[in-house]
């Protein structure tokens, strides 16, 4: 993983959170507060918090005397993420690397992360983590992507940019949100990290933008997809915005658009 893979800065973090989370977070993160509140937790970790989508979702299903802690290793989204939560005493807001968790054993009935585990350097390291901040019987729930075939926009935008720069073309959102789609190697991972009762549902749902250029721009230019543009030619951002456009276009049509999205919702306790 390349150092521009985790920046998440500049107009990035508004332009994700306007994009990029109602085109593919919102609906995961609705089904993952509602399997993490079903577990009437009232000790809440959440890491790689992003823009606070999943926040957002699960703060007011949690009981009144529950502790919530939101955690992102970008400064720059978290900043982000408590600006677009309402006040709330039950929530804490920390910078935190989820392979290096600043908080005490055993401290946690819920770890959750919502599509976060694909971006760390050591996996099973980070899952050890997780489990270690976990109660007896707490529950680490997390999701990532499925394979980029399975998500019709992410591929349709790689393919496009692959034609923009022929010579080098940005591989971002294959190598990093769908590069951790095996499940096998998930189950593989957790194990590592000391967790034997693992569930792992395969959950579809559907992508929708009112335009084609809207879907560019949440790829391009709401995702590290954009600094792997902007390294390659940072004048041409727009161009290349434009073409993915154009690709998503004459796949989708004009008008509004819709394309599957599919990934694994994990469920894993010790």
């Amino acid at each position: 993983m390349s150092a521009g893979d985790k920046i998440f800065a500049g107009s990035i973090p508004e332009n994700y959170d306007r994009y990029m989370v109602p085109l593919i977070f919102e609906s995961y993160a609705r089904d993952m507060a509602q399997k993490a509140s079903a577990l009437s937790p009232k000790a809440v970790l959440e890491t790689a918090a992003g823009s606070g989508v999943v926040t957002r979702a699960l703060a007011p299903k949690l009981s009144p005397d529950a502790r919530y802690v939101v955690t992102d290793l970008n400064q720059p989204m978290l900043d982000y993420a408590a600006t677009r939560q309402k006040h709330d005493d039950r929530i804490t807001w920390r910078q935190a690397d989820a392979q290096a968790l600043p908080f005490e054993d055993a401290a946690f009935d819920l770890v959750c992360c919502q599509f976060g585990a694909m971006f760390f350097p050591d996996r099973p390291y980070a899952y050890r983590e997780a489990r270690r901040v976990l109660k007896p019987g707490g529950c680490f729930l997390f999701n990532a992507w499925d394979r980029i075939e399975e998500n019709v926009f992410a591929d349709d935008v790689t393919n496009a940019l692959a034609e923009f720069f022929p010579n080098d073309p940005p591989r971002f959102m294959a190598r990093i949100p769908h590069g951790y789609h095996d499940t096998m190697l998930i189950r593989s991972d957790l194990a590592k990290a000391g967790f034997s009762n693992v569930t792992i549902e395969t959950k579809a749902a559907q992508s929708r933008a009112p335009s084609p250029r809207y879907a560019a721009i949440a790829y391009c230019q709401g995702t590290p997809l954009r600094n792997e543009i902007e390294a390659r030619s940072a004048e041409k951002l727009e161009a290349a915005t434009d073409h993915a456009t154009a690709a998503i276009a004459r796949r989708h049509g004009n008008g509004e658009v819709a394309a599957k999205i599919q990934a694994h919702v994990i469920m894993a306790r010790p």
